[in-house]
């Protein structure tokens, strides 16, 4: 207590979760590039559908849950370091090889320029519509392999460096990079493609996907030097150390005896299960919105994702998403004034944050109004998820010793994965099939029809995601 005081303690945590916050954040700018570009910038060239789109985010999807399967027990058998450049390389390569899908379908298909792409008619159009989706799905696989390694580290980083109380209020710090990526893509991606089209170099959209696909890079060399493992990290003092550590003189702690939990001995836990479904239950909620708000805007709105009112409707959104720092302070706040057990204050927070999204029913029949509510709804639902998806994350680091803490946030990652999988596939192929046959729904028609059926979806799948949490674990019972 002596060293504490003469020494006041270090705050190097914070500078770790600050490079969270930023590879968080360059990782959403990698993965928002195509949704904000393939509606009024790709489409035209290739001749796209809304399942075509759908098809390809959805691959991505399916890719990032496949990956995540493993990237979480690769991280824990690699190491926090090189596992997290290795993931950050891996999908900075795949953000920068979309540019070259275009090229490559003009030599499969014969043609010489974009000019030539925009003009086919027929099965030419077919042809090249065919070709260039897989030339997409095989740059956004490459892209989800990567990413898939992002949040496991991320993680497995937080439960290195900050005690249980503080982990939910690091995650959802850098867990918010996740909406200043989303903050800053509609800003920067739209108007980076139209500058680089008046340039005249290829049709825009490409450089849009090199300069962010960079950043990555730059961000390796800082982690470089910037990472070191707690106990041999010389701008931690013993005073840090002792704050980081604290859990480990409490009598109710996760016991880590050294071993390795495998990924099958985890999958006969229910703490698996109630976090998987948890994640499974909500996280395409978050994606759906990742991927389709901008081609909403433009469906229902007429706003082209270029337009200066798209990008200040995208904009606001994620602004107001921004609340969630508050929602991962919240569980914190709860120990402290009850002084119980974090696992039960961090449901209880969950259960607020699950109330939240009812609001995205009113998302739609609120835009009859003006877009701006169904924009501000939108950004409040947005916000609990990420208040949601924070508080989750730490629930495995609850339960779990620190060693299995990537392998279980992988298996997250999977379980969310397959969510988007499911509602990228779905939500292209019924926003399509809803306008061929102008459905009728509660008030609206054709594709307003068909995405106030997903908002539906969005407004209850919290609620459904921690009462099944609830009733797996329905108290504090770690993993021994």
């Amino acid at each position: 207590m002596e060293t504490s005081q003469s020494n006041p303690k270090t705050n190097f945590r914070w500078v770790i979760c600050a490079m969270l916050f930023f590879a968080t954040t360059v990782n959403y700018l990698d993965r928002q590039a195509l949704s904000l570009t393939w509606k009024d910038f790709i489409a035209p060239e290739f001749h796209w559908s809304n399942t075509d789109y759908g098809n390809i985010a959805a691959a991505f999807a399916i890719m990032y849950a496949i990956a995540n399967f493993f990237s979480g027990r690769i991280i824990d058998w690699l190491g926090t370091k090189r596992g997290y450049l290795w993931a950050i390389g891996v999908w900075s390569a795949g953000a920068c090889l979309h540019a070259l899908c275009g090229w490559a379908t003009e030599h499969v298909v014969g043609l010489h320029d974009a000019a030539q792409l925009v003009g086919a008619t027929g099965d030419l159009a077919v042809t090249i519509s065919m070709v260039s989706v897989y030339f997409f799905l095989a740059a956004r696989v490459v892209l989800a392999a990567g990413e898939s390694g992002n949040f496991p580290a991320a993680v497995k980083v937080t439960a290195e460096y900050f005690p249980k109380k503080d982990r939910a209020y690091a995650t959802a710090i850098f867990n918010a990079g996740a909406t200043v990526g989303a903050l800053i893509a509609p800003l920067c991606i739209p108007t980076l493609a139209s500058y680089f089209k008046q340039a005249g170099v290829g049709n825009g959209w490409e450089m849009a996907f090199v300069v962010i696909g960079l950043l990555g890079f730059v961000w390796m060399g800082v982690w470089v030097f910037v990472y070191k493992p707690i106990d041999r990290n010389k701008l931690v003092n013993q005073a840090e150390r002792d704050y980081i550590l604290q859990d480990s003189n409490e009598t109710e702690q996760v016991v880590d005896n050294g071993r390795q939990i495998g990924i099958a001995e985890c999958l006969r836990l229910k703490q698996t299960w109630a976090i998987l479904l948890g994640k499974f239950l909500t996280d395409g909620v978050w994606w759906f919105f990742l991927f389709w708000t901008p081609a909403y805007i433009s469906d229902v709105y007429h706003y082209p994702s270029d337009s200066w009112m798209a990008q200040m409707l995208i904009f606001v959104l994620y602004a107001v998403t921004m609340l969630s720092l508050y929602g991962g302070k919240l569980p914190t706040i709860l120990v402290n004034r009850t002084g119980k057990d974090v696992y039960s204050c961090r449901m209880k927070a969950m259960l607020v944050f699950a109330l939240f999204p009812l609001l995205g029913l009113l998302a739609q029949p609120f835009g009859s109004y003006s877009c701006w509510l169904t924009v501000i709804i939108i950004g409040i639902v947005g916000a609990a998820h990420q208040s949601w998806s924070a508080n989750l994350f730490s629930v495995g680091s609850d339960l779990f010793p620190k060693r299995a803490v990537a392998t279980i946030t992988g298996l997250n990652g999977m379980a969310g994965g397959l969510s988007s999988f499911l509602i990228n596939l779905l939500s292209g192929r019924l926003l399509d099939y809803v306008e061929a046959e102008q459905v009728y729904f509660m008030g609206f028609q054709g594709k307003e029809a068909g995405y106030f059926m997903i908002f539906g979806y969005c407004s209850i799948a919290y609620l459904l995601g921690w009462i099944v949490m609830k009733t797996l674990v329905p108290r504090y019972q770690p993993v021994a």
